[in-house]
């Protein structure tokens, strides 16, 4: 194994791009719900917030833009900085409203922030596709997915804490400087080496990323693919769409959330990343998804286990544990399945089409979670979370067959 692809200035890149990106999506889905929870807000109210996060889905229409046109910094650093300014004031924004008397405000501005952080993906998706080379593109991402998830510490542990001692416009301040780093790294990177000619027109920014994909895949194979990148992660997304208000719910405290519930996720879920990574050398990224994914598809079932005993701490820091580790591993093949699909001369259009298509189960489907939690209950709401990972494993069998390394219709033309 190449252990100097450990340590060189690409992961510390990766680093900052996974908690940068992660930071503002564990703001609107484990911070916004609870501070809504908190001040009286009900369920389905809450469960509707998730379409406020369309912007992850549709995020493919303008990223052609970012394909297309440059701003003063350069195709890639330019629009992360725009991006990056464009979150820290919107996410301080939440600072002036009152949930009972502002919540269409309140919206207006998660739409906001959800649109910044989109647009922030998109071009720090295909900047971190640019720097990889293909041999470093498996452990590259998960490095990205483990900075990632370190960023829920932010939103999903440390605001919660402050938020039982201070008044909650502080908590939403504190919580957008956070987003400091990775604007100073945008600063002090160089842009990416452009592998070919950018395109001339916005016309060919657009068409040119679709057709090369359908041209490569073939039309049958493509709708496979992209039928599983839209299933592979549905269950654990539905399943965890609610997980605070689950929590408060089921008696646990803010700071037990933030202590336990948060924490106890962090290490299972970067070791699940890292272990995946470098696992994938070995296994390939075929094999790492049908492995990853029976394990992201078991540990759904905690949270049923969980509901059966009430608010024990334990049993809350075993499943949090074991869930993050499942989530872990699926999302290192996953993502590394994404970026073999794309092209290098049309990375950011490609990337966020398939990251809309995989956003979709916790927008557009999470937005009805709250309806299904209150005519379900919980117990059986989690159990068909489970039944609805099954059909992306299924999926498997056509675009990623056990017996295959590399599948050569997904594999990136270079």
């Amino acid at each position: 194994m190449n252990w100097q692809a450990l340590f060189n200035r690409r992961m510390l890149i990766c680093i900052f791009t996974g908690f940068a990106s992660g930071l503002p999506l564990y703001f609107l889905i484990n911070l916004l719900p609870a501070w809504l929870r908190t001040e009286g807000v009900d369920l389905k109210a809450i469960g509707l917030f998730a379409l406020i996060q369309l912007p992850y889905t549709w995020k493919f229409i303008w990223s052609p833009l970012m394909d297309r046109f440059s701003l003063p910094l350069g195709r890639r650093r330019g629009w992360m900085l725009a991006t990056q300014v464009g979150l820290i004031a919107s996410l301080a924004g939440f600072a002036a409203f009152q949930p009972q008397q502002d919540i269409w405000s309140i919206a207006v501005l998660a739409v906001a922030v959800a649109f910044f952080s989109a647009s922030q993906d998109i071009v720090l998706d295909a900047y971190r596709r640019e720097i990889l080379p293909d041999a470093e593109l498996g452990l590259g991402n998960s490095i990205h997915i483990n900075a990632y998830r370190l960023a829920s510490l932010i939103p999903g542990s440390l605001s919660l804490i402050l938020a039982d001692h201070l008044p909650w416009p502080t908590v939403f301040w504190i919580t957008a400087l956070f987003m400091l780093p990775g604007l100073l790294m945008t600063l002090t990177v160089s842009e990416p080496m452009l592998q070919g000619a950018a395109p001339r027109t916005l016309r060919e920014a657009v068409v040119e990323p679709f057709r090369e994909f359908i041209d490569r895949a073939g039309w049958q194979h493509a709708l496979l693919i992209l039928g599983f990148i839209f299933l592979y992660k549905l269950g654990d997304s539905m399943a965890t769409a609610l997980a605070t208000p689950f929590y408060l719910d089921t008696g646990f405290t803010k700071s037990d959330i933030g202590l336990i519930a948060k924490h106890a996720g962090l290490w299972p879920a970067v070791i699940g990343g890292l272990l995946g990574g470098i696992w994938m050398l070995k296994l390939g990224i075929n094999r790492a998804l049908w492995l990853f994914g029976v394990v992201q598809m078991v540990t759904i079932l905690g949270f049923v286990i969980l509901d059966q005993v009430g608010p024990d701490k334990l049993t809350l820091a075993l499943v949090i544990s074991a869930e993050a580790l499942g989530v872990g591993l699926g999302s290192a093949a996953f993502i590394a399945f994404i970026a073999r699909a794309t092209h290098p001369l049309y990375t950011a259009t490609q990337l966020a089409l398939f990251t809309s298509l995989s956003a979709v189960p916790r927008t557009v489907i999470n937005a009805g979670t709250g309806y299904l939690v209150e005519a379900l209950g919980w117990t059986p709401f989690f159990l068909l979370c489970t039944v609805l990972a099954i059909p992306g494993m299924l999926l498997l069998v056509k675009v990623a067959p056990w017996h295959e390394a590399t599948s050569d219709k997904t594999a990136t033309a270079h």
